[in-house]
């Protein structure tokens, strides 16, 4: 359960909102006080989102989507996919073929690639969780331009009887954790990881990983977004900007990101 509540940090900004009415209803110094202690702890947790995005160029901009294997409106989605010109894409929940005007792509599974530029490396990746019995195929790793690439989608959380299960995807989330640590180039990961930034059971990822500072670029559902579980997190560079992108025909909305690697990487 702490786990759930965790997904929904940002949205604690309801409760400042409430000891500011109070406040000024009552007047009185400790409501006041409280106020401003809560609205200090929002802001020093999320106030950066508010920030403005740093305007430099993008070494590489990218979209990461959770295609869903229910789209009825596959044309639709990738050119929305392509409304920003960028230079990758990650897609998850493949499960029919996808035009992309992108040159190159890494298809393992339901998790694909597509670059503007040469894939030099490319297999895919077990982050299978322990006890699943299914064939589960949702990790890849590649390489373009010096940066290495992994686009994942992490097991989904279940609500059952005994609360809220986060087991597979905890699992799954430790054993990409140690492979981002065996990893000496910068890295980009994108993927639905099934929780936010927020999230304990993903520390092993988030602990190594950033994202940008600048925005919230809730993501699901798509109707009407909550919290963002698609992500686009670097290392050994910056991801400065995250937004996200109009509705498609999945029940996620895309992610978009402008990404920098500087001279730690080919560019």
């Amino acid at each position: 359960m702490v786990s759930l509540v965790q997904n929904f940090l940002p949205w604690s900004f309801l409760g400042v909102v409430v000891m500011f009415e109070i406040a000024l209803w009552t007047s009185t110094r400790a409501a006041f006080l409280g106020f401003v202690v809560s609205g200090a702890m929002w802001m020093s947790a999320f106030g950066g989102a508010l920030l403005p995005a740093d305007g430099r160029p993008a070494d590489l901009v990218v979209v990461q989507h959770n295609f869903s294997d229910e789209n009825a409106d596959p044309a639709g989605t990738v050119r929305v996919l392509m409304e920003v010109q960028p230079d990758l894409i990650g897609l998850e929940e493949i499960t029919r073929e996808i035009h992309l005007p992108l040159r190159y792509r890494a298809v393992f599974g339901t998790v694909g690639l597509w670059s503007r530029y040469p894939i030099t490396e490319a297999e895919p990746i077990d982050i299978k969780p322990h006890g699943l019995q299914a064939e589960w195929r949702r990790g890849l790793r590649a390489v373009v331009r010096g940066v290495v690439i992994y686009v994942v989608h992490l097991p989904s959380v279940r609500m059952r009887l005994g609360g809220f299960d986060t087991a597979w995807r905890d699992d799954s989330a430790r054993q990409l954790g140690a492979r981002l640590r065996g990893e000496r180039s910068p890295v980009l990961l994108l993927g639905d990881l099934n929780g936010t930034v927020d999230d304990r059971g993903l520390r092993p990822i988030t602990r190594q990983m950033t994202t940008a500072r600048t925005g919230f670029a809730w993501s699901f559902p798509a109707a009407f977004p909550v919290g963002r579980i698609d992500q686009v997190m670097v290392r050994g560079g910056a991801a400065t900007v995250v937004w996200t992108l109009r509705a498609t025909g999945s029940d996620h909305l895309p992610v978009a990101a402008r990404t920098r690697f500087g001279t730690s990487a080919d560019i």
